[in-house]
């Protein structure tokens, strides 16, 4: 436990000194918890079992932040949470999860996981790929054992309802303070169990404006590439989670700097300058800028837009590539461009086609935006993209002042025929609706009805 000196002042424990500090010495109040959480914490607690708030939830409320979810451990095994809970259902082959469910908002509770090492039964199951990589791991175990288990010493923060105590176990409270990630165990080894703790890295130091210590930071270069063994649908929800949370722009010179971009956008990478400074580059940062913007004003953004504007460098390089090598038209090497750089894309991190299909949408209003004549103007502006390619084309002309013309002309027109004055992100993230950011909707095909067969009739 920390010691408290004359003065009430309380001393941190060293890493892996486990530290108790009670009610009085942090200010963390069961007010600041949400309801559903405390529900699941006092039940498991009142049938005889350790529960305890973990990780995220205790580390935001320490910083003053509030928690986007409450995460709970304890030593009541899947089965037996499931027995208590009759709204909890299990999730998980790899990390076997109890997910309590009260409407739309799902409190998770895991068991305290064990060390590797322990002896497999059918109910202790850990294995491992080739290279180091934890393939399945249900290895229950002790609090102590848990804490060593988990990825970043701030991340190993436990708050006990039983007597409102804070435990912390390897320093995370002190290294909050001087504002340092810090992994717990080897750095090497930990990554090579699960290489999306580089990308955990990158997002808990963008996201709480930690600086990665030495120690953590070191091996990320070199073992970068394990990127590529993870699965692209992980990856994908991990880009989510990098890009869309309000903090991209950071993020991405956090990438760069340790060299995780590439092995997620590899054809991306081939566009990077080292200065940075490319007409490409300051419209991706100019695109990462305006993502922040709506997140922290509580505007949608979606996949479909940061992935259009990723990708977008791309498309027009191969698109000049596919004019002077053939005498195509330039929407055939339009097409051709946004077909390869989509396929390329897909085999790392695999985009789902309800966001690649919007992307193309975007892509293909870029080229159309420019010809306006006649009834075009009217048919464009009906698009259900089209305030997302005009958000697009605007961001392009801050870069290209020969789009600026254009650009002002459709607002003009927009606002000529009764539409918004500002063009918007197509739709919200997670899982966008196209009527969900007052977008048209395509109508519904009637469904084509034969006659009725009589009651007897057999199916």
């Amino acid at each position: 436990m920390g010691k408290e000196d004359e003065t009430g002042t309380v001393t941190l424990g060293e890493p892996g000194e486990r530290c108790i500090l009670t009610r009085d010495q942090h200010p963390i109040s069961r007010r600041q918890i949400s309801d559903n959480a405390l529900k699941v914490l006092y039940r498991l607690n009142k049938a005889g079992f350790e529960a305890y708030l973990v990780g995220g939830g205790v580390r935001d409320l320490l910083l003053g932040r509030k928690p986007k979810d409450f995460d709970i451990v304890t030593d009541a095994t899947p089965e037996q949470i499931k027995k208590l809970f009759s709204n909890c259902r299990l999730v998980g082959r790899r990390f076997r999860l109890a997910h309590v469910v009260f409407g739309r908002d799902v409190i998770e509770v895991a068991t305290f996981r064990g060390h590797h090492h322990k002896v497999n039964t059918s109910k202790h199951v850990s294995s491992r790929s080739d290279e180091g990589m934890l393939l399945r791991d249900n290895v229950y175990g002790t609090i102590e054992e848990d804490a060593e288990r988990r990825d970043f010493t701030v991340n190993a923060l436990y708050y006990s309802i039983k007597d409102f105590s804070l435990h912390d176990f390897h320093g995370g409270l002190t290294d909050l303070e001087a504002g340092l990630l810090e992994l717990i165990g080897d750095p090497e080894t930990r990554y090579r169990e699960d290489p999306v703790r580089m990308l955990r890295a990158i997002r808990f130091a963008a996201k709480l404006d930690l600086g990665l210590s030495e120690r953590t930071a070191a091996p990320i270069r070199e073992l970068a590439p394990l990127l590529q063994d993870i699965p692209p649908a992980r990856l994908f929800e991990e880009t989510l989670k990098l890009f869309l949370a309000g903090d991209a722009l950071k993020t991405y010179y956090l990438l760069r700097q340790y060299g995780l971009f590439a092995p997620l956008f590899p054809q991306v990478a081939t566009l990077l300058t080292p200065a940075g400074n490319s007409p490409f580059e300051r419209f991706l940062e100019l695109a990462l800028i305006n993502t922040d913007e709506r997140v922290a004003a509580d505007l949608p953004v979606t996949p479909a837009f940061f992935y259009a504007a990723l990708l977008w460098g791309v498309v027009e390089k191969r698109s000049r590539d596919f004019s002077n090598e053939s005498s195509l038209p330039p929407q055939d090497t339009l097409m051709l461009a946004m077909n390869e750089a989509i396929d390329t894309q897909i085999r790392t991190i695999a985009i789902p086609r309800r966001f690649t299909t919007d992307v193309r949408d975007i892509w293909l209003l870029q080229d159309r935006l420019p010809r306006r004549s006649g009834k075009r103007a009217e048919r464009l502006l009906g698009h259900p993209k089209f305030r997302a390619a005009l958000d697009f084309l605007e961001l392009r002309s801050r870069v290209d002042g020969r789009l600026k013309e254009l650009v002002q002309w459709w607002q003009n027109y927009q606002q000529s025929q009764g539409g918004d004055q500002q063009p918007h992100q197509a739709a919200p993230h997670p899982y966008p609706q196209s009527e969900a950011d007052g977008e048209r909707s395509k109508p519904r095909r009637r469904r084509r009805r034969g006659p009725r067969r009589p009651k007897d009739a057999q199916a």
